[in-house]
């Protein structure tokens, strides 16, 4: 079973969604992680917009890239267009792919709204090409 990072400035957002999404849509096909370049919290509006489609990302925690090991990991998925600050380790996996995703945080829940959508699109084709 294939190991994916999403990764993130904050872990607040785009990759918590993605996370959520990956697990409803990948349970038993990936194993999923989700981290920011810094930690912070799980945003509350990401939170109510997944709750909204039956996906729950209340039990998801906000964690440090660093807390992690890249060797654990066969897919990298930058969620915001950050892939070049991540660590080089990262960026050397066998699949990595910066989505370059616009950030809600601070926008009206429509933003949200189209984001979530936007990534479960892609989330359900990363799905199908790991497995």
């Amino acid at each position: 079973m294939k190991k994916v990072m999403f990764v993130c400035k904050r872990n607040s957002c785009r990759s918590q969604m993605a996370e959520g999404f990956a697990r409803a849509l990948g349970k038993d096909k990936i194993e999923v992680t989700s981290s920011g370049l810094e930690a912070s919290r799980v945003h509350p509006t990401a939170i109510e917009v997944m709750s909204e489609i039956g996906i729950d990302i209340s039990n998801q925690t906000s964690d440090a890239l660093s807390d992690f090991n890249a060797k654990d990991y066969d897919a990298v998925i930058s969620m915001c267009g950050c892939g070049t600050n991540l660590p080089s380790e990262w960026v050397m996996q066998e699949v990595f792919d910066d989505w370059e995703l616009e950030d809600p945080d601070g926008q009206p829940i429509e933003t949200f709204y189209r984001v979530r959508d936007e990534i479960k699109d892609r989330v359900a084709k990363l799905i199908k090409q790991l497995s």
